[in-house]
């Protein structure tokens, strides 16, 4: 275990990491195999299971799809610099990149980039376009980095708590 247990919200006891960690493996358990596994009745596991959801320690749930079999097999990280520091630049940004469908994470980073972005394109030509089009038109830009990934050595890992 990586994290100390001290260092989880006391509002959730041993049960709920079970349950969370089983979820988070497969979230299409039943809650009859999933009540099983956590030692719990199916009425009290469900009851638990929407109680985590209500309050915000299972923020969703979705199907994990095959970048390749859709068209989206080259992954791009992009370093970007913003022209200003200031809320306002930031704000503008942040905003504009939730409303591109081909960004799949935006992070605000400390270090040589202001953030970093994780992008899925059809490959490199289509990379090209889209930054040429639509990733250098972002508000605030000043420059951009470009990381083609040769190898997905990890990804989509879970949390361990």
């Amino acid at each position: 275990m990586f994290f100390e247990e001290s260092s989880m919200d006391p509002a959730i006891d041993r049960i709920d990491v079970k349950i969370l960690r089983e979820l988070q493996a497969d979230a299409r358990l039943a809650n009859a195999e999933l009540a099983r596994r956590v030692g719990l009745s199916p009425a009290a596991c469900h009851r638990r299971v929407q109680r985590l959801v209500t309050e915000r320690y299972i923020t969703g749930t979705r199907a994990k799809v095959a970048p390749d079999k859709v068209g989206r097999s080259t992954l791009v990280m992009v370093g970007v610099v913003l022209d200003r520091s200031t809320p306002e630049s930031f704000a503008a940004f942040e905003a504009a990149t939730r409303d591109l469908p081909f960004i799949l994470d935006c992070h605000l980073v400390a270090g040589d980039f202001d953030y970093f972005l994780k992008v899925r394109v059809k490959d490199i030509d289509d990379f090209n376009r889209l930054h040429g089009e639509r990733l250098i038109a972002l508000p605030g830009i000043r420059q951009t980095r470009t990381f083609f990934v040769m190898k997905e050595v990890k990804d989509d890992g879970l949390l361990d708590f």
